[in-house]
């Protein structure tokens, strides 16, 4: 009798067993695609009672109209017999985030107010450049860090975004760019920067599944060179980011010594500079020509004098770290307690920073006259103040008792 230690092995390839996983239907029982793995697309057909074999091509076949076609309706879907869209669309939809409001500013950024299915809002950005464009993707709702210069973090956190919310900013931006099919070369749409709303190690998994989407090479494609993942510091999760997503890193670093940082970034009373900047030396695959961004945004008479600048260029060549270091002036909101940087002391600031052989460009703020530059997003419900809301609750009931007059 053979034991297992001495059973002859089976020659051939063996798909491996799908292991079972529960889809959550939307409120009107279909299951959403959008966001789903090919081996979950080929699951969720099972899950349907499709054959096996079945399930195996179909799904390849909603894999390539979803993410190479940027299809949202089956009917669209030629190489699938018409007898078979009735089935899919009883089971199945095809989302994009629900748009509130699109807004176009002056120097030609777009800003997306965006709606899930729950009612909650978030915000997207596109910002054309000549020889690029770049999307800057939300990956939560609200945000946990309170960041004290930034708009966003004046938002309590309500909830992660999902992979299907993450990467439906990246299919609406395609969408609204008139780019499918999906193709590497010619296209507007040339990088994604996780600087949206939320900090996106805060969310991993999702983030980390819904890149894996985007980087697809037989999807949207694009380069994982052409990514950029912004983090606040979040120091125990950049070494999986770096294995598991393997993106572009950038660190919002903002100054130079653990007072004002504690103050601008609380996230660093939890996790300091020093261990940030070692993680930062310790994250795959930096180089020369693979540098790690240090986003510093520049607050008068704060964090931009030239003993912080002398700081900063310390603390790089300590940690012989490949850097650039973005300069940000910063963008006023209402309420907001910091001052911009003169333009005088942002140049001299950049100035000894370049001096000591490490790239720091000032940033052109884009689309401040629609709320879109860095730190800006908030979306347009919290934007109302408490004043304002109570005005409107005033103005509506006056409505209806005239309506019942």
């Amino acid at each position: 009798m053979q034991t297992a230690a001495n059973l002859i092995p089976i020659p051939g390839h063996i798909d491996p067993v799908p292991v079972p996983r529960s889809f959550v239907p939307r409120s009107d029982g279909r299951i959403d695609l959008l966001g789903l793995s090919l081996a979950d697309l080929r699951m969720a057909l099972e899950t349907s009672q499709l054959e096996e074999k079945q399930a195996k091509l179909r799904a390849k076949q909603l894999w390539h109209w979803i993410y190479n076609r940027g299809a949202t309706e089956f009917s669209a879907m030629t190489d699938i017999s018409k007898t078979m869209h009735p089935w899919l669309e009883q089971r199945f939809v095809i989302s994009r985030p629900n748009v509130v409001e699109a807004q176009v500013s002056t120097d030609g950024t777009r800003k997306w107010l965006l709606r899930s299915d729950d009612a909650q809002d978030y915000e997207m950005v596109f910002i054309p450049d000549a020889d690029r464009g770049t999307l800057c993707v939300s990956s939560q709702v609200g945000c946990t860090l309170n960041c004290t210069f930034c708009h966003t973090g004046t938002m309590r956190l309500v909830r992660n975004l999902t992979p299907a919310e993450i990467v439906g900013q990246v299919m609406l931006a395609r969408d609204s760019l008139g780019e499918w099919p999906s193709q590497p070369e010619g296209r507007m749409l040339t990088n994604i920067v996780m600087m949206g709303m939320g900090e996106p190690l805060y969310n991993f998994e999702n983030v980390r599944d819904a890149l894996k989407l985007v980087m697809d090479g037989a999807g949207l494609a694009l380069s994982r060179r052409r990514i950029t993942l912004s983090t606040s510091g979040v120091v125990p999760m950049m070494a999986r980011a770096g294995a598991e997503i393997g993106v572009n890193l950038a660190v919002s670093l903002h100054a130079v010594t653990k007072e004002v940082r504690d103050e601008l970034v609380p996230l660093n009373r939890k996790y300091g500079i020093e261990e940030l900047l070692q993680a930062c030396a310790d994250y795959p695959g930096t180089n020369n020509a693979r540098r790690i961004t240090f986003e510093y945004v520049m607050l008068k008479d704060k964090n931009d004098s030239d003993d912080d600048a002398r700081e900063l260029v310390r603390l790089l060549r300590k940690y012989e770290l490949p850097a650039k270091v973005n300069l940000i002036p910063f963008n006023p909101w209402p309420g907001a307690e910091y001052e911009c940087s003169t333009p005088e002391r942002i140049k001299s600031f950049s100035s000894i920073v370049f001096g000591a052989g490490i790239s720091a460009p000032v940033r052109t703020p884009r689309g401040r006259d629609i709320d879109a530059a860095c730190g800006q997003l908030k979306t347009a419900s919290e934007k109302k103040s408490r004043a304002q809301l109570d005005r409107e609750a005033a103005a509506e009931a006056n409505t209806e008792t005239t309506a019942f007059a």
